[in-house]
């Protein structure tokens, strides 16, 4: 079990780090939690829960108007334009044991997550204070780039400051300036039940699955979304940039949908179903399709978390008092 808010907040004072706490109703965006504490001065964080190909966890914070190129992290960190992508819900669970929208560097303080890398906005360290759930989102702390420095170091971490919006050359004559940063060790979740299907939409979060998500082993065990597997083209297409959209979500699934399809539909396979074939192809779909519906559906919700940041508010958050 992981530590709980309270043990936290114990933690903090036991460190001597100041900080000071505001209770609040749960949020899960960026935006939510500007109504409670935006006026209160000092910079919001985002917090992205992020996995490579080889099962190796990232956890990026950074402050809310920091933008963040996947793409251009993952060349930076040495894995190429695809390299990280969010992770899976079920790895907030398992490595950082928080719930969805609790992702911050204070999930660190978890065994389970010994092997997550972090990477802090250089940015934290020009505001005055910034604001954090404490392992929890009915409550947002706010501290300076020092305190949070002194818990890192507190729980054997160094922290590492990076400039997220930064866009160096890679080539032969300049490698990734970010690849002392990544895992030396992989992250293999159990197994994970087939979920019902529900028809009710996730909430939406700024603070990703992941932020920021279990057993360690030495070897990668690939998901079924990333074996590449004979006689399935679905599972062949290249993994889909994250979107916000929603009609470019339903074009992306209609487009996977119209290739599989296409390349069940041949001359051989009609005249051996015959009047089966509807049948065939729908049990062809459903397999060979669903994985990756399910990290479309991921990526789209996601995407969703992250999207923008509105400052202001007309609430006020309810302070309990400094430490």
């Amino acid at each position: 079990m992981g530590h709980s808010k309270q043990q936290l907040l114990a933690l903090l004072q036991e460190l001597q780090i100041e900080f000071s706490q505001y209770e609040h109703p749960v949020v899960l965006t960026v935006e939510a939690q500007a109504k409670y504490v935006g006026n209160e001065g000092g910079g919001l964080s985002k917090n992205l829960f992020l996995k490579d190909k080889k099962n190796r966890f990232y956890i990026v914070s950074s402050l809310a108007d920091t933008k963040v190129d996947l793409k251009v992290l993952s060349q930076r960190l040495g894995l190429g334009k695809g390299g990280v992508r969010m992770a899976p819900e079920e790895a907030l669970g398992e490595i950082l044991q928080v719930p969805l929208g609790c992702v911050t560097p204070f999930a660190l303080v978890n065994e389970s997550a010994r092997d997550v890398s972090l990477l802090l906005d250089q940015g934290f360290k020009t505001q005055e204070h910034c604001f954090f759930h404490p392992l929890s989102n009915d409550m947002s702390i706010s501290l300076n780039a020092n305190g949070l420095d002194k818990f890192l170091k507190s729980i054997g971490r160094e922290p590492s400051y990076v400039d997220l919006e930064a866009n160096p050359a890679v080539g032969k004559d300049q490698p990734p300036d970010l690849a002392s940063l990544v895992p030396s060790s992989s992250i293999v979740l159990p197994d994970q039940p087939e979920k019902q299907t529900s028809s009710q939409a996730p909430i939406d979060g700024n603070h990703v699955s992941a932020d920021n998500k279990s057993k360690v082993v030495p070897a990668v065990k690939p998901s079924s979304n990333e074996k590449n597997t004979k006689g399935k083209p679905a599972n062949n297409i290249p993994p889909s940039r994250p979107f916000a959209d929603v009609d470019k979500f339903v074009e992306e699934i209609m487009h996977k949908t119209s290739t599989l399809l296409h390349s069940q539909i041949k001359e051989e396979t009609i005249k051996q179903h015959g009047e089966q074939l509807g049948t065939v192809l729908s049990d062809n779909l459903r397999k060979n399709l669903g994985s990756d519906l399910k990290n479309l559906a991921m990526i789209f919700k996601n995407t969703a978390y992250t999207e923008g940041f509105h400052a202001g508010t007309h609430h006020q958050p309810k302070r309990i008092g400094s430490s």
